[in-house]
């Protein structure tokens, strides 16, 4: 029997195994199918991470992180999580893929979120062969040339003056006038010299062939399609929270949700059901900031490690 089990590698996941086990928990195990770090090992520059005065990539960024989590015995199953059931003595069960189950005390769910598709015509398709959602990923195969983003929040717009270093031109695609980045952000969007900015448009469709994206037809405010000739487009339109896990077999959710699908949880990261935590991205209001990631993870683990206390 597990005392702690964490769903999730990412800060909030990392923070919540590292108060665990330096609170004294023994046996605290995180499930985290690939390795540790969440989504944003993916981002190309971090530069509000209070303490952190270096402007980093997000791979170089989280592997301290997890050096320091592991120092004082946690434990990483690199394994993917299928489904949480709570007994009847009020353990949970983890199922695991290939059949496999762990059961637990209590339960930290810091499953984080995945980026959004758009939806527009030509997405599905070519997902992969010219549409992408990770600069940092696929920005180098478009090494001086013509590359199309959308998105008006601060990935897209961090994300396409990363872009803008390695291709020869960005068009930064947006359907409203202004954006919802920082202001410093935008500012330095403007001044940047390879962005183009196209406001209050969308994107009517991504066309090309068996070798992938060869262009973007991009609905203008006056109904006019303009087509840009583009082997790429980086698309950052929000995310949406990985609650799967959380799904039982008749359909409903193991605890209390919000309409969009976060954990409704109280300032301690307790979910409706004792013993069950969420913390991250997962959990209701969360910013969706490095920070706040780990705080949560930090919070969980202090009001897991009271409440499996309470229980002796």
């Amino acid at each position: 029997m597990l005392d702690l089990a964490i769903i999730g590698g990412g800060p909030a996941g990392l923070s919540a195994g590292l108060y665990a086990t330096r609170g004294g928990l023994k046996n605290v195990v995180m499930f985290e199918k690939g390795m540790p770090g969440g989504q944003i090992t993916s981002s190309s520059e971090i530069e509000n991470y209070p303490g952190v005065a270096q402007v980093m990539d997000g791979i170089s960024f989280m592997a301290p992180w997890n050096e320091q989590c592991m120092r004082f015995g946690l434990k990483h199953e690199m394994v993917s999580v299928e489904q949480i059931l709570q007994n009847d003595d009020k353990t949970f069960t983890i199922k695991l893929e290939g059949g496999k189950t762990e059961t637990a005390k209590a339960v930290i769910v810091c499953t984080g979120s995945a980026p959004k598709r758009a939806g527009f015509k030509g997405e599905d398709e070519f997902f992969g062969k010219g549409v992408s959602t990770c600069a940092t990923c696929d920005g180098f195969f478009y090494k001086n040339k013509e590359v199309a983003v959308l998105g008006g929040g601060d990935t897209a717009l961090e994300e396409s003056l990363y872009l803008a270093n390695i291709c020869s031109k960005v068009y930064l695609i947006h359907r409203r006038d202004e954006f919802r980045a920082a202001p410093s952000t935008v500012e330095k969007v403007k001044k940047n010299e390879k962005i183009e900015l196209i406001t209050s448009a969308s994107i009517d469709e991504v066309y090309g062939d068996k070798m992938g994206v060869s262009g973007v037809k991009v609905k203008l405010k006056d109904g006019s399609i303009r087509d840009l000739k583009v082997p790429g487009i980086f698309t950052f339109v929000g995310l949406n929270v990985r609650n799967e896990i959380l799904k039982q077999d008749n359909g409903q959710f193991l605890c209390s949700m919000e309409e969009g699908g976060q954990v409704s949880v109280d300032l301690k990261m307790q979910t409706s059901v004792s013993g069950l935590f969420a913390a991250g991205d997962l959990r209701k209001d969360a910013p969706k900031q490095v920070i706040c990631a780990a705080g949560d993870g930090a919070i969980a683990a202090l009001s897991a490690m009271a409440y499996i206390e309470s229980l002796h």
